[in-house]
């Protein structure tokens, strides 16, 4: 044997193993989903108007390939000499914007405000019967949402100037990075942070509007385009000015409310960065975390005992109350912003009560107002009291129903004639994923095909022009655990030794532990792992920088969890694949998300069939609404259990090896009898 091909055989890399390089995705200048190209003379002039010139800041592009006279020809540029300090260069003054320039911008950037007052109708409906009732509220509905026109954020330095936000939480936000808002920064910052100053005075008299109180506030927007800036901003000013303008004392005034932990740590480690060197608190909730509540249950009625026993008693158990008392002081987290999920928060309040909360946010809402987390929020939010409470709500789907749940909810909190205004922003076509997105349909025939396909995608050199050429890290969605388990014990060999072998693909799911969960997504962001097998526990809000592709291995179980796997890649204005492979159990469920793929082309402005051709799309057969939440419960039913296992072996030789183990399982028992 040659030692030294033995040695040399690590540094040499195989076309196999170049294959598997990762390439971090280039970073991307504009977060802006939506850009009308007609429009971009006048967005200049505005931004010059404030103070910035259009790319000012990216400088001269230079021309590599221009010849050597024109390059001398050129001039040369001046070096910028900064005559005074930073901190005492006065910034510009802005001033608010006009109803034209406010309807151009918000037109420009497809932002659409609705007032729903579907709860302000009720007393008007009370006298009338029950069909008047029917007939009057569908004329009302419609009548109801009345379109709003608020001023807009044209850059993040206005924050400061026009909208007087905490100059700590400007410096934090520049420090980041932050220059270009997003869209649903842009139409809702300015509405959460001053809202009597983004509604014109003589626009809220006319529709008979008061913000000067605040308001609810619901944000439908695409996957990736900034929502928890969009809601940590606003939580966190408005701690700063009570306790510049009331008390310095902590006491928790925000509550964040997310589906899942790994989302939770995510929004905590973004809210930390926000509120650095400014005393505001953020804190994930944990289990066993005790937090100031009123109502708290009593330890063993020590309160009756010692009433019964007399004043000696009560004398004598004093000091053991008052030390019981110091130790649940002592365990108590005292935070200003408070992120949990539906469950932990649930099982601490009980009966307990948060009079001090002003904010609830609901991250992800359309999830936790479904079946699963429907009585867990409806807890918290009876459980914030106060009665200044102000409720956010952000998604990338909403449906009509979530829509009038949260209208009724809030209906039955208002008392008196003031009566605090709901405002809906939607943000491009409603329910649809992000036009920078690249929908494929892959047709696989069998759970073979499928795992073909996915190793097509995985091996360049060998892949056809029938799957996409996608390039790693990719996350890989199943429909159950046990799925997810296999497919990942099925791929993990595939990975060459040379490009880190197993290491470089994990599976994530419910099943595993809180700290082997962090351990893969932290694994996963640092780019360690490559390609991550999961469950739909990574389909919501969770932000992977750099994911080129998504594949969805088993068929989403609704449009709505299409739209938030595929929201998983293209985020922040970058590009993506979404790829969805699809066998003959699926097709009797695949119009939906046809549908889906169809709207968000036409939304990006692509032509041709794209990735639904449109024969497929008239030839596919539409379900019946029971199918639809059968298929949202439980998913495919023949791939549920062992009926149809991810694997390449066929059914003769899988039979095979489970007669071998139960022939050698016989035979120990035989010898173990004989013994």
């Amino acid at each position: 044997m040659d030692v030294l091909k033995i040695l040399s055989r690590g540094a040499k890399k195989s076309a196999s193993s170049r294959a598997f390089e990762f390439k971090p995705a280039p970073k991307v200048q504009n977060p802006q989903l939506y850009h009308d190209k007609g429009l971009k003379r006048k967005r200049d002039e505005e931004e010059a108007r404030f103070g910035r010139a259009p790319d000012e800041d990216e400088g001269p592009s230079p021309d590599f390939f221009a010849s050597r006279e024109s390059k001398e020809s050129r001039p040369a540029v001046q070096p910028t000499v900064i005559t005074e300090s930073p901190k005492e260069k006065p910034k510009p003054e802005y001033s608010l914007l006009d109803d034209d320039e406010v309807r151009q911008i918000l037109r420009s950037h497809r932002l659409k405000f609705t007032l729903l007052s579907n709860h302000e109708d009720q007393r008007a409906k009370i006298t009338k019967s029950k069909k008047k009732k029917k007939e009057v509220s569908k004329v009302k509905a419609k009548d109801a949402k009345k379109v709003l026109f608020p001023q807009p954020l044209v850059s993040f330095t206005q924050l400061r100037t026009t909208w007087k936000l905490s100059p700590r939480l400007e410096e934090n936000l520049s420090s980041q990075g932050y220059r270009i808002p997003t869209e649903v920064q842009l139409g809702s910052l300015p509405l959460l942070i001053r809202p009597e100053e983004a509604i014109p005075a003589a626009a809220a008299a006319e529709l008979g509007v008061e913000p000067r109180d605040g308001i609810h506030f619901l944000a439908v927007a695409p996957t990736g385009s900034g929502k928890t800036l969009a809601f940590l901003i606003p939580a966190i000013n408005d701690v700063l000015r009570r306790r510049a303008e009331v008390t310095k004392d902590r006491v928790l005034e925000t509550v964040v409310v997310v589906p899942t932990r790994e989302l939770a740590e995510q929004i905590t480690n973004e809210g930390r960065k926000l509120t650095k060197n400014t005393g505001v608190k953020v804190v994930m909730m944990k289990r066993g975390m005790e937090i100031p509540a009123e109502g708290q249950i009593k330890d063993d009625g020590n309160d009756e005992s010692s009433s019964e026993n007399g004043a000696d008693s009560d004398s004598s158990s004093g000091s053991d109350a008052d030390q019981n008392d110091e130790i649940k002081q002592k365990t108590l987290t005292n935070a200003d912003i408070l992120i949990t999920t539906p469950l932990l928060l649930g099982n601490f309040l009980k009966s307990r009560t948060l009079p001090t909360v002003r904010s609830l946010i609901l991250d992800e809402g359309d999830v936790l107002l479904e079946e699963r987390f429907l009585d867990q929020t409806l807890q918290i939010w009876s459980a914030c009291v106060n009665p200044s409470l102000r409720l956010r709500c952000f998604s990338a789907t909403m449906g009509a129903h979530i829509e009038e749940l949260i209208s009724g909810q809030l209906s039955t909190r208002n008392s008196g004639d003031h009566i605090i205004p709901l405002v809906r922003l939607v943000v491009g076509l409603k329910d649809t994923a992000v036009p920078s997105i690249d929908h494929k349909l892959v047709y696989c025939a069998t759970e073979q095909g499928k795992l073909f396909a996915l190793r097509q995608i995985l091996h360049p050199q060998s892949s056809s022009a029938s799957v996409p050429d996608m390039s790693l890290p990719i996350l890989v969605f199943t429909q159950t655990i046990e799925r997810a388990t296999a497919l990942h014990s099925e791929l993990k060999f595939d990975f060459p030794a040379e490009a880190g072998g197993s290491s470089r693909i994990a599976a994530l799911h419910s099943s595993l532990s809180d700290s082997a969960r962090s351990d893969i997504v932290r694994r996963f962001r640092s780019g360690e792992i490559w390609a991550l097998v999961t469950t739909d526990i990574l389909m919501r809000g969770l932000d992977f920088r750099g994911v080129s592709g998504v594949i969805n291995y088993d068929v989403p179980t609704s449009a709505a969890a299409y739209v938030h796997r595929v929201g998983r890649t293209g985020r922040a204005g970058g590009q993506g694949i979404a790829c969805t492979f699809y066998t003959n159990d699926d097709v009797p469920y695949l119009k939906s998300i046809a549908n889906v793929i169809s709207q968000s082309e036409k939304q990006a402005g692509k032509t041709g069939d794209g990735g639904v051709p449109k024969w497929l799309l008239d030839s596919l057969p539409k379900i019946s609404k029971e199918d639809k939440k059968k298929l949202k419960q439980r998913g495919i039913e023949s791939r549920r259990g062992n009926a149809n296992r991810i694997t390449t072996k066929s059914a003769w030789e899988r039979r095979k090896e489970n007669n071998r183990r139960e022939a050698i399982a016989s035979s120990k028992k035989k010898k173990a009898a004989r013994a």
